[in-house]
């Protein structure tokens, strides 16, 4: 085998692992899956609910349909949905359907959570907290027929599975003496190698930031040091993909910089160092419990189209020049990263974006998507050097992945600078500005 044919091999899709990243969004439907989105519609007009309930739940599966079930039981339609680590059983006959996603197992009740709970029941608008037969902690909801839209039932399955899922993890560990978890043997937990590997990337990352913002002049430098924050924030939730209290953490932080408080940059900064060290402080076993494979229904992020997407690039990318012109390289790599972070966490964004962005973190995190397994030899970081043709290659298969549903999609690849890996990110995430999403 040739050096070429070693740089350049494919890696057989048996060996690649099977580790998913970033955030799950249920906006990138098939055209058949929409197709019973509006026969599910046409069924309910026609008051026709127990097959507009089925279609709608049809739309509702994912790729593989692993993540919903349906059968009939006495003439009851029962279903189960998957969410995280939670599952959503429901039951409709020909009036009524009822909906219920157990969150904890208690071993006694606190005042505290359950005072938590009642407060959390005024922000929900369809669904509800409760204690079921056995004092355990559940969400329900239920409605007639006559008035389980699929507009409404989108919304109302979907609080159902959101808040169960995000409380769960939460509850147990702030209470756990008297809660257990419940319903979640269907998920996969990590693999050993996977979770060391993560472990070691939280540390490493979170240490080098943290020792970079304290060398920094906080003051003549504020807005640099929370583009190291906010990008290694992102580049966690996207790459780590925590459950539970880590990704409340990174949550927490997202809504605390750019909360509309009349705080400073830099009293802002102060409490993402004391979430980032709260995270870093945090023993392995406990962190790499929340390290764990879900199926997942519904997604929390809103989509985008491109021209968004081009706007956030435009508004950001420029801000690179003066950190690199004033010699602070890490400030400026970390724009970039950044901007494909954000738009991963607060976006659903086009699918050629989402393909591209995935990429950009393959490439300048290449040494760690080499620790949890694959083979990837895009960019080498004892050499600096990159694997140009690889790059190229990757990018023009997306574009023909994509193509079909973006016919002009023709990602420039000659805007490519490889001369460093700043330059890279800056010319990189100036082709992903300049696509044509448009449909054909």
């Amino acid at each position: 085998m040739s050096f070429f044919d070693r740089f350049l091999k494919k890696q057989p899709l048996s060996s690649i692992p099977n580790i998913p990243f970033g955030r799950y969004s249920d906006s990138y439907k098939s055209d058949v899956q929409y197709d019973q989105w509006e026969a599910a519609i046409s069924a309910f007009d026609t008051e026709n609910y127990i097959v507009s309930l089925t279609l709608f739940l049809n739309f509702l599966k994912n790729d593989k349909g692993s993540n919903i079930q349906t059968w009939s039981e006495e003439g009851v339609l029962r279903f189960e949905i998957i969410q995280g680590s939670k599952k959503i059983i429901g039951q409709a006959d020909g009036e009524h359907i009822e909906v219920e996603a157990k969150v904890a197992k208690t071993q006694g009740l606190k005042l505290a959570f359950m005072k938590q709970l009642m407060e959390r029941n005024y922000s929900l608008r369809y669904s509800r907290f409760a204690l079921d037969s056995n004092n355990d902690i559940s969400m329900r909801f239920d409605t007639d027929l006559i008035d389980a839209s699929p507009y409404k039932l989108y919304n109302a399955l979907k609080e159902v599975a959101i808040n169960a899922d995000k409380l769960d993890d939460i509850l147990i560990d702030e209470y756990a003496d008297v809660l257990l978890p419940i319903d979640n043997q269907h998920i996969e937990d990590g693999t050993p190698q996977e979770k060391d590997t993560k472990y070691e990337y939280i540390n490493q990352w979170i240490e080098r930031v943290l020792h970079s913002s304290e060398e920094l002049d906080r003051k003549e430098l504020d807005a640099g040091v929370a583009y190291l924050l906010l990008n290694l924030t992102y580049k966690l939730d996207y790459l780590i993909k925590p459950e539970g209290f880590m990704m409340e953490s990174l949550e927490r932080i997202h809504r605390q910089y750019f909360a509309s408080d009349n705080k400073s940059i830099e009293e802002k900064c102060d409490k993402l160092i004391e979430e980032l060290k709260n995270i870093n402080s945090r023993p392995k076993e406990e962190l790499t419990k929340e390290i764990y494979h879900t199926i997942a229904t519904f997604g929390i992020t809103s989509p985008v189209n491109h021209e968004r997407v081009s706007s956030f690039i435009d508004g950001e990318l420029p801000n690179m020049e003066w950190y690199l012109n004033n010699d602070y390289p890490n400030i400026a790599l970390a724009i970039p990263g950044y901007i494909a972070g954000y738009c991963m966490f607060e976006f659903a964004v086009p699918k050629p974006d989402k393909d591209l962005f995935h990429l950009y973190f393959e490439i300048v995190e290449n040494d760690f998507f080499t620790k949890l397994g694959f083979d990837n030899n895009y960019y080498n970081s004892n050499t600096t050097k990159f694997n140009k043709v690889a790059i190229k290659q990757r990018i023009q298969s997306i574009a023909k992945i994509n193509l079909r549903k973006h016919p002009f999609l023709r990602p420039d690849v000659n805007l490519l600078n490889f001369k460093s890996l700043q330059a890279f990110s800056f010319s990189y995430m100036k082709m992903i500005r300049g696509l044509n999403l448009s449909e054909g």
